[in-house]
């Protein structure tokens, strides 16, 4: 957290949400923010929160490039209500954070691991009536959940980032489930699944995607 986050309290479909909101950079070249990007952490039942390192990076790098960022904690974790839903409830809740930090204008979407899965279904139940205009995958967990394709309308608006030796969900697990999408993974060499070590790398793959038109 910096100045310029903010906590929030949302209503979600199981009770409080719990949120921060990072307020984009401005500056001479970009003086009102882009747009509402919103993030989701990873596994509620293994330690993921708002708070995870890889989600923080992705906000500082959605920061960075002028939008603002908002982290939340699903359904059971932190100040969050509810309890674990398997996902079921999680895309409720992403759905209610979106509903009511980003009701109309652009938008992008952001997960790791867990949060990818779920954001994918988000993307999946948004596109037909909701501009997305970036979507960022890292760690994507498609070893462990059925992840929705991305709409073919999204690829150019969309960056999966996958480590070389993620032993949490193997490589190869997510090129089986981009590969019929014909969907490009971006691999870091030798990348685990939380980028010990490669954090900035991670930023700047990101920032790279944001910038570009």
């Amino acid at each position: 957290m910096n100045a310029t986050t903010q906590k929030m309290r949302l209503d979600g479909p199981a009770g409080v949400i719990e949120a921060l909101q990072d307020a984009a950079a401005l500056s001479d070249t970009v003086t009102t923010p882009r747009g509402v990007a919103v993030i989701a952490h990873p596994h509620p039942l293994f330690g993921g929160t708002m708070d995870n390192k890889v989600v923080q990076t992705m906000a500082r790098a959605f920061v960075q490039c002028g939008w603002t960022a908002v982290r939340f904690n699903f359904r059971g974790v932190g100040s969050s209500a509810g309890t674990y839903d398997e996902g079921r409830g999680e895309l409720q809740d992403l759905l209610a954070v979106v509903a009511q930090l980003a009701p109309s204008g652009p938008l992008a979407l952001a997960g790791f691991s867990f949060g990818s899965f779920v954001t994918s279904h988000t993307v999946q139940a948004l596109w037909a009536s909701r501009a997305i205009e970036k979507i960022v995958l890292v760690g994507t967990a498609a070893s462990r959940f059925e992840v929705a394709p991305l709409p073919g309308d999204a690829h150019e608006r969309s960056i999966v980032i996958h480590g070389e030796h993620d032993d949490t969900v193997p490589l190869a697990s997510v090129m089986d489930w981009a590969r019929p999408q014909v969907l490009p993974v971006t691999v870091v060499p030798a990348g685990g699944h939380f980028f010990h070590g490669q954090l900035p790398l991670l930023k700047s793959l990101v920032v790279r995607h944001l910038s570009a038109a």
